[in-house]
């Protein structure tokens, strides 16, 4: 069964799913279907008498961030040297004067790129050293439709089909492949934290096939709710006086009883985290608020080590604007949340465990259209940020006269990128976990 990214089409179970339809779940303790069972018992575990995962590196975290819609990279990271960058965009074009110029030793064209205007913030990132920018960045043969292309990111397959990637790396790193049809892991103990996403739809990239992410919007809607019902408080506490019998073994009682213990503690850490003041002030806007919530997270001590979050909606077919509309203002709520949140986990000790990684579906296409807006493109710049990425802009500048039919040309595969994350940072055998080697773009510190 292939997945999209739908939400029509999600078919995760999560911990949501179970705090919310408790009830259902503790009324058909002995129906509980096969597949359900499996992802139960192929949860991670350490060995036993140990706290942690051997060769699981649970210090470094890496946070997602999704511009959904498919982000305008040119006006983004701004070619402001160019004069067919201004012939292609007669209205829209961003004037040299109003660019925040990078220059990193003027290295792969940095000298002749900026930032849009309302991308102040991060111009500080950038010369602090916490900004890379990686240019051209595609796939062969692209796909301009938003969900066909959204599902290839996330599954970092050209077909679109399959599980997400970050759903097979922790697949890999909890329970390995190859461990037959139930793919459980040796010995027992404390299980490691899932991955988390923050919005209303679970991202593809976290769902593999034997760990199930956490999703929320609000941690106040992600609750346990057995407190408040009498009916789920009662069918909760039948699963606990049942626990010493099930708890190791096999059977759909233990499912039900393990779900609805780490339902219940994942509930209770997740939302006593985020209750506590970040240590800076963050912008009034939801990606910031998703932000200052996984740096609360970070914070707290959780082992979670990847973290989902996303920003949209950059579809700008009509009205984009300049130096200021729907684009400026987006651009500027991605700068400023990123800024603060860079700024919160400095204030924490944390940012050098922290590796971020934004990209969008695909970018614009080079030439305006009628409507004052840019259609669907292909290639389009990346952002890494954190004190472990080499700062600057990698990839060169992109050509506006060698076009795919009138389409940026990508230069870099964004699974270079994804290789680069696996192997560098998060200690992993990327050829595994994407199915093949990709040459890094060394935009990690090694």
């Amino acid at each position: 069964m292939s997945l999209h990214n739908n939400p029509s089409d999600a078919r995760a179970f999560t911990r949501r799913q179970f705090l919310r339809d408790g009830t259902l779940f503790a009324s058909a303790a002995l129906t509980v279907p096969a597949f359900l069972q499996g992802t139960a018992f192929a949860l991670p575990r350490p060995l036993a008498g140990l706290s942690s995962i051997a060769g699981v590196n649970e210090d470094r975290v890496l946070v997602v961030v999704q511009l959904s819609g498919g982000n305008d990279g040119l006006n983004t990271v701004i070619p402001f040297r160019d004069a067919n960058y201004f012939n292609a965009r007669p209205t829209i074009a961003i004037k040299a004067g109003e660019v925040h110029e990078l220059s990193r030793n003027g290295l792969n064209g940095a000298a002749d790129v900026g930032l849009h205007p309302s991308m102040g913030a991060m111009r500080e990132l950038y010369d602090e050293g916490l900004c890379a920018i990686v240019q051209s960045v595609g796939y062969p043969n692209p796909n301009r439709s938003h969900f066909a292309s959204m599902d290839i990111w996330h599954t970092a397959d050209t077909t679109g089909t399959g599980d997400g990637w970050l759903g097979r790396y922790v697949d890999s790193q909890c329970c390995g492949f190859g461990k037959g049809e139930s793919g459980r892991a040796e010995g027992s103990g404390v299980l490691i934290e899932p991955p988390i996403a923050l919005g209303k739809d679970m991202p593809l990239a976290l769902q593999g096939r034997t760990m199930m992410p956490v999703s929320f919007e609000s941690p106040d809607l992600y609750r346990w709710a057995g407190d408040t019902s009498d009916d789920l408080s009662s069918a909760y506490q039948r699963l606990l006086s049942r626990y010493d019998d099930h708890h190791d073994d096999e059977t759909p009682a233990s499912f039900l009883i393990r779900t609805a213990l780490d339902a219940r503690v994942t509930s209770d850490t997740i939302r006593d985290a985020v209750s506590k003041e970040p240590l800076v002030r963050y912008p009034a806007t939801q990606f910031a608020r998703q932000l200052s919530m996984v740096a609360s997270m970070v914070r707290s001590g959780m082992k979670t080590r990847v973290f989902y979050v996303s920003l949209g909606s950059f579809d700008t077919h009509a009205g984009q604007g300049g130096a200021q509309g729907q684009h400026a203002r987006l651009l500027s709520q991605f700068a400023d949340g990123i800024r603060a949140f860079y700024q919160d986990l400095k204030a924490q000790g944390n940012a050098g465990r922290v590796l971020t990684m934004c990209f969008s579906e695909f970018g614009r296409r080079v030439s305006q259209n009628a409507s004052g807006g840019t259609d669907h493109g292909t290639a389009a710049p990346m952002f890494l940020f954190g004190p472990m990425v080499r700062a600057g802009v990698h990839g060169g500048i992109p050509s506006l006269t060698d076009l795919d039919d009138g389409d940026l040309k990508f230069r870099i595969d964004f699974r270079q990128i994804y290789a680069e994350i696996l192997d560098d940072w998060l200690a992993t055998a990327s050829g595994s976990v994407l199915d093949g080697r990709f040459k890094p773009v060394n935009v990690l510190r090694t």
